[in-house]
This record gives structure tokens, sequence and C-alpha cells, in this order.
């Protein structure tokens, strides 16, 4: 099955309001995720996470579209053009 590596940058605005649900997701798709970091900027009411993906396109896509599809969240995603083998 060919995956690839991907980079899903996160902004929440109202981390308290979206948080649980955020996490929630992530923890279905537990499978593929390899990393994740998470900065609060409380004082703005913002908080920012990056989670490194190792999955297929299909995967990272619906991770992509779940998380992107909250109220109060940014996405982006960054797939690597590379194709590993597994």
């Amino acid at each position: 099955m060919d995956k690839k590596i991907a980079v899903i940058s996160a902004i929440l605005e109202e981390p308290q309001e979206v948080q649980q649900r955020f996490n929630e997701i992530i923890s279905e798709f537990r499978g593929i995720v390899k990393g994740r970091t998470g900065i609060p900027f409380d004082q703005y009411g913002i908080s920012v996470i990056t989670i490194i993906i190792l999955g297929t396109v299909d995967e990272i896509n619906s991770l992509t579209g779940k998380l992107g599809n909250l109220k109060h969240v940014s996405v982006k995603t960054s797939i690597s053009k590379k194709t590993i083998e597994v």
C-alpha cells in the first residue's frame, strides 16, 4: 500500500470551545498520526497545532476534511511528493 508523509497545520480560534472535538477526531486517526505539537497562545485565544501523518492520500484528506469542518478551526496540509511503500 502506497503512503505519503504529510503535515497538517491547524489554528484553533476559541480553543476552549473546539479542543475536545479536535482531539477526538485526531484519536480516530491515531493509527496514522506519528507526531503532534501544540502551542497555546492563551493571551490571544488561539492555539497552533501541527500533526505529522503517515497514511494514504485518502486517509490524509479525510482527517484534514474533518478537522477543517470544525467551527473556529483553520487547516492547511502539505503532502510529500515521494511515495512510501509499506
